[in-house]
């Protein structure tokens, strides 16, 4: 049985974007690479597996464990549903440069062309440098052949959506709608777990042999969500001591919860569960034992544990997620 938190090996990626923040202000050391755009934190997918770090399973990969401890590990209803495939993938970004302009395919659609689940996410902004900003769907209503018209004449900015961004802000975004991070983000990033990205612009940037990156300008048309809507930014109530749900839809539900107390929490619903420590550091208590959460920390409690308590000296902040 699993009967512990696990915490798993950070696993980075340079990218032709990525900066110093993973390390400088997350306290990860990436020493090896020349930047860090990604780190993969919690990950089922398979070109990029964790592997535990802590306990007795200290080794073993997810989509081993997955395999062999099924609902023990995420719960009936979430086995039932993804069987051996670990449905959420949970990243840090560090943005020091603008990400390419890009779209997302639905389960439908990434499963006909890929055979893979499609891809709804939603960030939580760490930390922004003055004067930061993103891009999330439309400014006005488009269609396809309006978009085309404005990406081949390089206006395509004119009907896009940006949005002036700080830390604590919250963004949904459900498969295709077309977004980028911008530069000075640092951002934290729960999804389907899915590495299908189409690029639509990227700014014309070349990598250090001078190659610019692939587009997918044709396949990003059937999976652009071409309506426009009212609010891209989630409005939440920042509360203390009171958690605060910020995202709910059928992959996952995320509250933030922002503490300076001690606070139990039951899991009483059949879901494994994720902390996403982005601010402070608390002692999460399960059982018979205990493990240390600092910034910058991921951990997954197993379906089997249903209640834990959560101490601390300084306060923390993190987001909760898990699948109802």
């Amino acid at each position: 049985m699993i009967n512990y938190p696990l915490k798993f090996k950070t696993i980075f990626k340079d990218k032709i974007w990525g900066g110093q923040k993973i390390n400088s202000y997350l306290g990860k050391n990436f020493d090896n690479l020349p930047n860090c755009g990604e780190t993969w934190e919690i990950s089922g997918v398979k070109s990029d597996v964790s592997v535990v770090e802590n306990g007795e399973f200290a080794g073993e990969n997810l989509a081993s464990l997955l395999e062999k401890h099924r609902a023990e590990l995420v719960g009936k209803h979430v086995y039932d549903r993804f069987g051996n495939e670990f449905p959420l993938l949970v990243k840090f970004i560090d943005a020091n440069d603008d990400l390419s302009i890009q779209v997302h395919p639905n389960d439908e659609l990434a499963r006909r062309r890929h055979d893979s689940f499609g891809k709804t996410e939603m960030w939580y902004v760490i930390q922004a440098d003055e004067g930061a900003s993103l891009i999330s769907g439309f400014n006005q209503k488009v269609n396809e052949q309006v978009y085309l018209e404005k990406l081949n004449t390089g206006r395509l900015d004119e009907i896009l959506n940006k949005e002036q961004v700080k830390g604590g802000d919250v963004f949904f975004l459900p498969a295709g709608r077309v977004h980028t991070i911008g530069k000075g983000l640092l951002i934290a990033e729960i999804q389907q777990t899915s590495d299908i990205t189409y690029r639509i612009y990227d700014f014309d940037r070349v990598d250090d042999k001078g190659n610019k990156r692939e587009l997918h300008t044709e396949e990003a048309l059937a999976a652009l969500d071409y309506e426009v809507y009212p609010e891209y930014k989630s409005v939440y109530e920042k509360k203390i001591n009171e958690p605060v749900q910020v995202v709910k839809c059928d992959y996952f539900t995320t509250n933030i919860l922002e503490f300076s107390q001690p606070v139990k929490r039951d899991y009483l619903f059949d879901s494994f569960v994720i902390h996403v420590c982005v601010q402070g550091s608390y002692t999460l208590n399960y059982g018979k034992g205990s493990i240390n959460v600092n910034m910058g920390d991921c951990i997954l409690i197993p379906a089997t544990l249903n209640s834990v308590s959560l101490e601390t000296a300084g306060g923390f902040k993190i987001l909760e997620s898990y699948i109802e």
